[in-house]
C-alpha cells in the first residue's frame, strides 16, 4: 500500500510535531494516518499534554525494540497523549506494588508473584468456571428476548465476574469495582469523580486485603498476602489488586465487545468458525492483531542516551509505541488491512512485548475462546439489531471498544 492510496494524504501534510490521530473512518480499523506514517515517517514527533514534544512509533520493527530495550521505562499511568493527566504531575508517585510502572529488578520479583496466577495451566484449569459463567449470561441474555445488547450480557458481565472471583472480591460489589474501572479508563472522567471513585475502591480493598489477611481463602489476594517469599504489605497488596481489576476487566471486555462485531461484519469468515470450531485459536490470535484495543499506544520515557537502529534517542525523550499501527505493518503482516481468520500465526503485539507484556494473555485467550465457541453455537442466527454505523464506540477510552452491541437472533 503507498501513501497515496491511503486517502490521498502523504506524511509531508502532517504536522510536525503532529497530534496523536485519534478519528477512525471505520470502526473496526485505526486511524488511516498510521499507514501513512508507518511508510513515510515511521518515526514522527508527537505533541504531548502541557507543551512537551515525543516521538510516535508506528512500525512493527521499532515498536518491538522500544519495548524491549532496558533504557525505557513505562509512566505510571498510561493514558492518551491528546489528554493531560487527570491528577497533578506531583500527586503521580508510584505506589507500593504498582509494577507495572516500574524497571526490573524490582518489576521482576512483583511479577513473579503474580503471575503464577496467570499461568497457561492456571487459565486452563479455570475453563469449567469460565464456561458456567458464560453458559449463565447468554442464558440470561436469551431469557431477555431478541433484541438485546451484548455487551452488557456479555462482553463486560463475563471478565468482570471473572477477575473479582479470581481476587475474591464478594459478588454483592463487583458492580461497583466495574463502574470505578470505567471511570478510571474513561478520558473526560471528571477530576473531582475520579477522585472519589479511587478512595472509595482503595478503601474497600484495604478492608477487603484485612479480612482476608486475618481469614484467608482460596483466592488471589490471600495467595499474595500467604506468599512467604518476602511477606508484602496491605498497602502493596491493595495497588496489585487495583493493577489486576483494570488489566483483567476492561481489556478483555472491549476485545469481546468489539470482536464480537468483527465477527458478525464478516459473515463469511464466522461461518467458518462455526463449521470448524478447531479453528478458534488462530481467529482468536488475528482479532487480537486486527483489533489492537489500546489505541493510544504504550508510552515510554528513555532513562538515558540510547540508540534504535540508527536514530539516538537523548534521556528524557517520551516515546508513544502504536501497537495498532505495528499490528498493521504489511512488512510483517501480508494483506495486514485485511481481517483473516485463518491467517497463519503471528506474532502480534496486542498484549505489548518485552518484561511488561500482559501477564493475563492466556487467561485472556481463554475467555475468549470459550465466550466466542460458545456464543456462536448458542445464537447460530445471531446478527446486528442496528447499523454498523450506528454502533457507539468507544473513542471516548483508554482501551477501544463498543460501548453497546445491540443484537438479534430468531424471526
Amino acid at each position: 500500500m503507498t501513501a497515496e492510496v491511503v486517502q490521498g494524504l502523504s506524511a509531508a501534510e502532517l504536522p510536525d510535531p503532529m497530534v496523536m490521530p485519534s478519528r477512525r473512518q471505520c470502526p473496526l480499523d485505526p486511524p488511516h494516518e498510521y499507514a501513512v506514517l508507518r511508510e513515510e515517517r515511521p518515526w514522527s514527533r508527537l505533541r504531548l499534554p502541557g507543551g512537551r514534544v515525543g516521538w510516535l512509533v508506528t512500525r512493527h520493527e521499532d515498536a518491538r525494540a522500544v519495548l524491549t530495550d532496558p533504557a525505557f521505562s513505562p509512566p505510571l499511568i498510561q493514558v492518551t497523549p491528546n489528554v493531560d493527566l487527570p491528577l497533578p504531575a506531583e500527586e503521580l508517585q508510584v505506589p507500593p506494588g504498582m509494577f507495572s510502572a516500574m524497571d526490573p529488578p524490582e518489576q521482576s520479583r512483583y511479577r513473579r508473584l503474580v503471575s503464577r496466577h496467570f499461568t497457561r495451566k492456571r487459565s486452563r484449569e479455570l475453563s469449567p468456571r469460565i464456561q458456567q459463567i458464560v453458559d449463565e449470561q447468554l442464558d440470561g441474555m436469551a431469557a431477555s428476548g431478541s433484541p438485546a445488547d451484548l455487551v452488557r450480557w456479555f462482553a463486560q458481565a463475563i471478565p468482570t465476574r471473572v477477575i473479582t472471583e479470581m481476587l475474591g472480591i464478594p459478588e454483592e460489589d463487583q458492580e461497583e469495582y466495574h463502574r470505578w474501572v470505567i471511570a478510571a479508563l474513561t478520558l473526560a472522567t471528571p477530576e473531582e469523580e475520579l477522585r472519589e471513585a479511587g478512595s472509595v475502591i482503595v478503601g474497600k480493598l484495604g478492608a477487603l486485603v484485612a479480612a482476608k489477611r486475618a481469614d484467608p481463602q482460596d483466592d488471589i489476594i490471600s495467595g499474595l498476602l500467604l506468599d512467604d517469599e518476602r511477606p508484602l504489605t496491605d498497602e502493596e497488596v491493595v495497588s496489585i489488586s487495583v493493577l489486576l481489576l483494570i488489566a483483567g476487566l476492561e481489556t478483555t471486555a472491549n476485545m469481546l465487545g468489539l470482536g464480537a462485531f468483527a465477527l458478525l461484519e464478516h459473515p463469511e469468515q464466522t461461518a467458518k468458525l462455526r463449521a470448524d470450531e478447531s479453528l478458534m485459536d488462530n481467529a482468536i490470535e488475528e482479532l487480537l492483531r486486527y483489533l489492537t484495543i489500546v489505541q493510544f499506544g504504550l508510552t515510554r520515557t528513555a532513562r538515558e542516551e540510547t540508540r534504535i537502529g540508527d536514530r539516538v534517542i537523548p534521556a528524557g525523550e517520551t516515546i508513544v509505541v502504536s501497537l495498532a499501527a505495528a499490528n498493521r505493518d504489511p512488512e510483517v503482516y501480508p494483506d495486514a488491512e485485511r481481517l483473516d481468520l485463518l491467517r497463519a500465526e503471528t506474532a502480534h503485539m496486542a498484549f505489548g512485548h518485552g518484561v511488561h507484556q500482559c501477564l493475563g494473555a492466556q487467561l485472556a485467550r481463554v475467555e475468549m475462546k470459550i465466550a466466542f465457541t460458545t456464543l456462536l453455537r448458542r445464537f447460530p442466527d445471531l446478527r446486528l439489531a442496528v447499523p454498523a454505523a450506528e454502533v457507539p464506540t468507544g473513542e471516548d477510552k483508554v482501551f477501544y471498544g463498543v460501548h453497546e452491541l445491540m443484537v438479534a437472533w430468531g424471526e
